[in-house]
Formats: structure tokens, sequence, C-alpha cells
């Protein structure tokens, strides 16, 4: 099967592009940068270099390679996150306009599939049990967390409504492995080191996280089959930050966190961040395990964090 993976060269794509030659597909692997390219060619991949917001390349891109699938895993997310400022908006963009750039384009090249990125960690706060698929999205995020849902919303609408084309969307949860900020050489692991990444205040706020290779083998499935649909792709153990933070620096052979009360930690790192981190309660994912055939491979942090950062 012939896939158009935009994202190749990102913490998802370079798994996923390994995955999909593995599996005997013929693979295009966009990256905007003309550095990655080598790396996708030495995956087994055909490399182009285009930017999402240039329609008439992308477009090109897209008709040259001829896609029966294409994977939107875009996203521009700095390597170090300033929580004070809204370090979402490049990301936003991505998922808007770069969006509908690339289901255009997917219409043009004649796909007959896109499965897009999104996040399982901006549900609307509050209840007690992890979010299923039918929950809404949180329309009453705080600050500029407002503006990531309303583009998330925009991508999922988009690549949902895109008939003829079969739209699936991948809801990731917190991403570790090599290439994110929770790898062994990422922000979140210097900062838990540096003992910067404290519990706040009860440690109350469920976070589900999913593997990078777990979430290409997710996109890998969903290029394979699987009905058109929204799906949560997280391990098997939502947990409260005051259970998995401690385990997370362990691995690292970090000191265990500070305890810091909310209040505090909101003058630290802004409010917007603290709010939505205590409103979380994690993801269920049995919606993909039964749609999609996907099961992680690490079904746990637990296992997850010490055989990923060990």
């Amino acid at each position: 099967m012939k896939v158009f993976v935009a994202g190749a060269s990102g913490a998802i794509g370079r798994p996923l592009v390994r995955q999909l030659v593995e599996a005997g597909h013929e693979v295009t692997g966009m990256t905007r940068r003309e550095q990655r390219a080598e790396e996708i060619a030495a995956a087994g991949a055909t490399a182009a270099v285009v930017d999402v917001f240039d329609k008439e390349e992308l477009e090109a891109a897209l008709k040259a390679a001829e896609p029966e699938v294409v994977i939107h895993a875009l996203t521009a997310l700095p390597e170090r996150i300033n929580t004070r400022r809204n370090f979402l908006a490049p990301t936003n963009r991505v998922r808007s306009e770069g969006t509908d750039n690339l289901v255009a384009a997917a219409r043009a090249s004649g796909a007959r599939r896109v499965v897009a990125e999104s996040v399982a960690f901006l549900y609307e706060p509050g209840g007690e049990d992890p979010n299923v698929e039918s929950d809404p999205m949180a329309g009453s995020a705080p600050g500029f967390f407002a503006e990531a849902v309303a583009a998330l919303s925009h991508l999922e609408a988009k690549v949902g409504g895109s008939e003829p084309i079969e739209g699936v969307v991948l809801r990731i949860g917190w991403l570790y492995g090599p290439g994110t900020h929770f790898a062994s050489d990422g922000a979140q692991a210097e900062d838990v080191r540096k003992r910067r990444f404290p519990i706040v205040g009860d440690g109350d706020g469920v976070f589900s996280f999913t593997h990078t290779e777990d979430a290409a083998a997710a996109f890998a499935t969903a290029v394979a089959g699987g009905e058109p649909g929204t799906y949560n792709v997280v391990d098997d153990e939502p947990a409260a930050q005051r259970e998995w933070l401690p385990v997370y620096a362990e691995a690292l052979g970090a000191g265990p966190p500070r305890r810091v009360p909310s209040w505090l930690a909101k003058l630290a790192v802004g409010k917007p961040a603290i709010e939505n981190m205590e409103g979380m309660r994690g993801a269920v994912n049995a919606k993909a395990k039964r749609g999609l055939g996907w099961e992680p491979r690490y079904p746990s942090w637990r296992e997850g964090f010490h055989q990923a950062l060990g």
C-alpha cells in the first residue's frame, strides 16, 4: 500500500516510517527540513521536503506519491515548553490551516483515508472516571489551552467530515520515548533530575501515557484497517501525578520529586497549565483495542519508563 506520512521526522513519525516499511508498504515521508530527508531515505522511504503551508508544493508532493492513505502527524512543539507563554500557537496553526491544506491535497491526490494525530488529555475536566471518546473536549479550557482545544476540534471535524475520504483520528496520550520531552535527554527529564518538576498539591491530576512505538503502531494499524472514527491511543493504566512522577524520577536515576502547593505552582509556571493538569482524569483505550485491533507494547508506564529510560 502507498502511504504518505506528514511529520515523518517527528517523535511518532520516525518509528512509524520504520514500522510501515517493515510491513511492506511503499512510504513517502514528508519533512520541512532538508537535513531530515537523508534519515527518511535511510529508513527505506522516499523523502519529500515540503512545508505544509505551501499549498501548491504540498499538492504536487501528494500527487507524485499517489498515496492510498495520508497520515497527519505534524506538530511544531518547542524543545523546551514555557507554560507562561502560548507555546502551542505554532502547533495550533498546523492543526488548523495545515490540516485544511493536507486534507485538500489528500483529496486531490485520490487518497481514500486520512489518519490524524490528536490528543487524549484535553477533555472537559470533572468527574471521576477516565475519559472515553464520546466525552466532550474541554470547552472551558483555561487560558491559551482554549485555543489548543479549538485547533484540535477543527482538525477532528475536518478529518472526520471529508467524505468520501475515510477519516481516522488517534488521540494520543502523554508521549514518552525517544524524541519526546519525557525522553532521557528531554526537557522534562532535565527538570526532574534538577528537582524542578514537583508533585502539585495532592497530585490528583490523572495522566494517560503513550510510548512512541505504541503511537506509531496505532497509526500503522489504522493504515491497514479499522472503522473510521476517533480512538484514544493510550496505555492501560491512567495514573495520578503522585503515582507516576516518583517512578519516572527513579527510572531516570533522579531524586524523589518535591511537593509544592497548587497556589505556588500557579505562580511559578502559570495558572492555565496547573488548572489543566489538575483537571485531567486520563483516558480509556478499549475502543482502539476493539475497533483497530491495536494492543500497546507498553501496557503500563510502570514498566515502560524503566525500559525506555534505563
